[in-house]
Parts: structure tokens; sequence; C-alpha cells
């Protein structure tokens, strides 16, 4: 039944999306508006067989459709992911211009926490450039941005500052809807989520943790923090010293795989069916 709810809910949502094209640009979160529909539901994500049927696998066009579902995810370096779109849009996370991705980015967001997540003199020749924290202290910060085939919005968390105080709406976990992927990247984490941070982040698909163990959030939280959005994979970054003890963390709970290629491709019907941590190669 919930299985259902939930892909009526996001036929939709699509179906808004394409109306509202019709007449005016107006982006729509399928992650979100989900998530919002079931309240005190542990939800977020789908199971991607429940999509099976409703493509038949001997079709002429299947081939050519799953190349226009596939999102290709690429580990750079520190907490650089690089997202490329099934449309060529190029998505570089935490960009500081130390770990570069194969070509230029087209958008990349950025998070303030140290000089490894940030570039105060990104190439001009990037598009979009999406800051995690204002520049006005304690504002929160918000993006709704359409580039090509991905929408992409941030849910403003706060930061310990340098001098050991917190930094109110100083770092952003980005969202990226893709393909029907819902994809989030935590940034520089510093604690544990409210309710309502998890009312707007809403569904991840995909998600992106820290696994240094102190240095962002402690091992013990940020392991609560996964749990609680049971994403379907899970991809770690940031230092590997802490990733065994995360993995140990939520040993059973989650299955362990890791990247046979350097580039991910995964698609809403090729996402594992249990949740999966999958090291990516060069972490």
């Amino acid at each position: 039944m919930l299985r259902t709810v939930v892909f009526f809910l996001f036929c939709l949502s699509v179906s808004v999306v394409q109306v509202r094209a019709q007449d005016a640009p107006m982006a729509v979160s399928q992650c979100q508006a989900i998530a919002q529909s079931l309240p005190q539901t542990r939800f977020a994500q789908y199971a991607p067989e429940s999509f099976l049927p409703v493509i038949l696998a001997q079709s002429d066009a299947t081939e050519g459709l799953s190349a226009r579902e596939e999102v290709r995810i690429t580990f750079v370096g520190h907490s650089t992911y690089f997202i490329e779109t099934p449309g060529g849009v190029g998505i570089a996370t935490d960009y500081s211009g130390v770990y570069r991705p194969s070509r230029l980015p087209d958008v990349v967001t950025m998070n303030k926490a140290h000089s490894t997540h940030f570039e105060l003199n990104p190439d001009a020749g990037i598009g979009q450039v999406l800051q995690g924290w204002s520049d006005v202290p304690g504002e929160k910060i918000q993006h709704n941005v359409v580039v090509g085939d991905a929408y992409i919005r941030n849910v403003a968390t706060d930061i310990r500052s340098w001098g050991g105080g917190l930094e109110e709406n100083g770092n952003s976990i980005f969202i990226f809807e893709i393909a029907g992927l819902c994809i989030g990247h935590l940034g520089h984490l510093h604690h544990e989520l409210t309710e309502s941070h998890y009312t707007e982040i809403g569904r991840l698909d995909i998600l992106m943790v820290p696994v240094d163990g102190g240095l962002t959030l402690g091992a013990d939280s940020m392991s609560r923090v996964v749990d609680r959005l049971r994403s379907s994979m899970i991809l770690p970054m940031h230092r590997p010293g802490g990733l065994d003890r995360f993995i140990g963390m939520l040993s059973g709970k989650f299955d362990v795989a890791y990247a046979r290629e350097p580039t991910i491709v995964v698609s809403m019907r090729s996402l594992p069916k249990r949740p999966t941590i999958l090291v990516p190669q060069g972490m």
C-alpha cells in the first residue's frame, strides 16, 4: 500500500512539473514532496523494483531509455564528488579547486568549514557557483536551481566556528534531483539533524557522508543520521581514517561493497535492493 501511495505521488509530481513547464519555469522537489506527504513515516527511499513493471525489458526502446536514466558519479578527492547527469551537466560537490574532475564543472557547490571545501576564485567558465552559506552571519541561504536536467536545492545546517562557537546556518546539505534519483551531500555536518531538517531533506536514494569520525560529526552521531535517512546507497567521503569504524557502526544494517570502476553508474532501476555502503575507488 505504501509503495502504491508513493508511486502515485511521484507520478503526480512529474505531471505537475510537465504542466508548469508549459507556462513558466517552476522547480518541484519530488524528493521533498513525497516525504512531506507521508507524515510520521521514516521513509527516505524508493524500492527500485516497484518501478520495473513500468518499462518492458524486451522493448526496443529500453536500451536508449536506460542511458537517459543513468547518473555517473566519480569520487575526485576529499569531499568532492563529480556528478554527471544523463543530459551532460557536470556537478562538483564541495569544490575547492584542489581536487579537479576530468572536465570543468557546469555547477559547483561549496561549504566553508575549511579551505578544502570552497574556492574563493573559481574558474569563470563555471556556470553556477552555489555557496552553502550566506555572507550575512546567521542568515539561511536558499538555493532552488535548475540546470539542464538537474534540480539543485539545499538544506542549511549549523557549523562550529574556528573559535569553538556555533555558526548558525554556516553549512548546507546539497540535494541533487536527477533522473528520478535524490542524491544528498552532507557537506561538513557538525550536528545531528532535527525533525525539521529531515522534513526539508525528504527522500534520499544516494547519500554522500563524511566518515572522518570527529572533524565533522562523530561516528556514533553520523551513523544515527545515516540509519535514519536509510538511503539505498551510501558513498563515504572526506577522510578515509574513519571508514572502518563507520562501516562497523552500521554492520548488519547495511551491506558493504567496493566499487570496481572509478566511475559509479547508477539509475533508479539499478539501486541496491538492500541499503549498501559503496566505497568508491580512491577513498
